[in-house]
């Protein structure tokens, strides 16, 4: 069986753990090679955060440098939460930046929001049967 890890890229190991524990509520389990990663607990899988210095390159052999300033992934992480309103302003005290407004769907609400490395993320309120109210037969 696969087993899911997460890994996020951060310009600074204390900020992302103070971020992630304070704003999302996540528990800091453990510090992992030499105190370059940490590793968090309380979603279900592990997030690791990776501390890459800002400018270094995005892997071996490539040309693009990494950068924390709000960027696009095809991959972002959606939290689901009881109460979005309480959820959203916990994680923009931490440092959060909300990108959009509130919305409402069939199946809950939610809140784009990115971290402070420019990490994009969604905050989800599941209402009505959550995804299930999305199915189409």
């Amino acid at each position: 069986p696969l087993e899911l890890l997460v890994n996020i890229d951060v310009g600074s190991l204390d900020d992302a753990v103070a971020f992630y524990t304070e704003g999302l509520g996540l528990r800091l389990k453990r510090r992992l090679f030499e105190n370059t990663v940490a590793e968090l607990d309380g979603v279900g899988c592990p997030i690791l955060l990776l501390e890459k210095a800002a400018g270094s390159p995005i892997g071996p052999g490539a040309s693009q440098a990494r950068t924390y300033a709000r960027h696009w992934t095809a991959v972002h992480l959606d939290f689901a939460v009881a109460a979005l309103e309480p959820a959203v302003e916990r994680a923009v005290r931490a440092g959060a930046r909300l990108e959009a407004g509130i919305q409402s769907f069939a199946w809950g609400r939610q809140a784009l929001l990115c971290d402070p490395f420019g990490n994009g993320f969604c905050l989800l309120e599941l209402r009505n049967g959550g995804y299930d109210a999305a199915t189409s037969a």
